[in-house]
C-alpha cells in the first residue's frame, strides 16, 4: 500500500503501517548519524533540551554534501548512509526524543524493532545509490545546528516535499523485513545442506 504522510505524524498513523508499504514524507526531516545520536543522547541524559523538537518527527541517517552560496546552504547529495551503526543507541534515541519515524539504509535489528513496537515508531528503507532522487525532494535548508561536529555530521533541518519511495522495512508490530529475510536465507541455507548430506 501507498502511503504519503506529512510531518509530524501521530502514533496511530505510523501504527497503520506495515512491513511492505511504500511511504512518501512531507514537511521537516532532520539528519542524524552517529554524532548527532551521541550529542543528543548526553543532552537529553543530563536533562537539556535538544535544538530541534523530534517529537513525532522524522530522523534520516544520512550525511548530506552541503554547499553555502550566497549565505544560503544547498542540497548536493542526500542518500542514506548505512543505518546498523546507530542500532545500539537508537532505541534509546527513539524512547528518549519521540521521534515517529527512523530512515535509513541496511535496516536494524531486535532492540530497535523492540523499542519501535513499544513506543509506536517506525524505520523506512531508502533505496541506496538514488541520491539525486532524495535531493530532488528538498525544498530548502530551515537551518542546520551541531556544525561544529562537521558538515556530514551535523544535525541538518529541511523542508521536504514527497520525498521517497521508502519501504517499511521494520514495523510497530514486531515485523522485520531484514530479520526475516536472514531467518528465510538461514532456513533455506540449512534445508539444502541437509539436502546434500552435509
Amino acid at each position: 500500500m501507498e502511503r504519503h504522510f506529512r510531518i509530524p505524524v501521530s502514533e496511530e498513523k505510523v501504527r497503520s503501517l506495515r512491513v511492505g508499504d511504500v511511504v512518501y514524507l512531507s514537511g521537516v526531516l532532520v539528519t542524524g548519524r552517529d554524532q548527532v545520536h551521541r550529542r543528543a543522547l548526553q543532552y537529553l541524559r543530563e536533562g537539556k533540551t535538544l535544538p530541534m523538537d523530534l517529537r513525532d518527527g522524522a530522523l534520516y541517517h544520512c550525511g548530506p554534501i552541503m554547499i553555502e552560496k550566497g549565505g544560503e546552504w544547498r542540497v548536493y547529495g542526500f542518500g542514506p548512509t548505512t543505518s546498523a551503526r546507530m542500532e545500539p543507541v537508537e532505541a534509546e534515541f527513539i524512547e528518549r526524543t519521540g521521534v515517529r519515524f527512523i530512515i535509513g539504509k541496511g535496516g536494524m535489528f531486535e532492540r530497535t524493532t523492540e523499542a519501535m513496537g513499544r513506543l509506536g515508531a517506525a524505520y523506512l528503507a531508502h533505496p541506496g545509490g538514488v541520491s539525486v532522487l532524495a535531493t530532488r525532494s528538498v525544498k530548502r535548508v530551515k537551518d542546520v545546528h551541531w556544525l561544529d561536529l562537521g558538515i556530514p555530521e551535523a544535525m541538518w533541518v529541511l523542508e521536504v516535499e514527497d520525498f521517497g519511495p521508502t519501504i517499511v522495512a521494520i514495523d510497530s508490530h514486531g515485523s522485520n523485513l531484514y530479520i526475516d529475510v536472514m531467518r528465510k536465507a538461514e532456513e533455506r541455507k540449512n534445508s539444502i545442506l541437509r539436502s546434500l548430506s552435509i
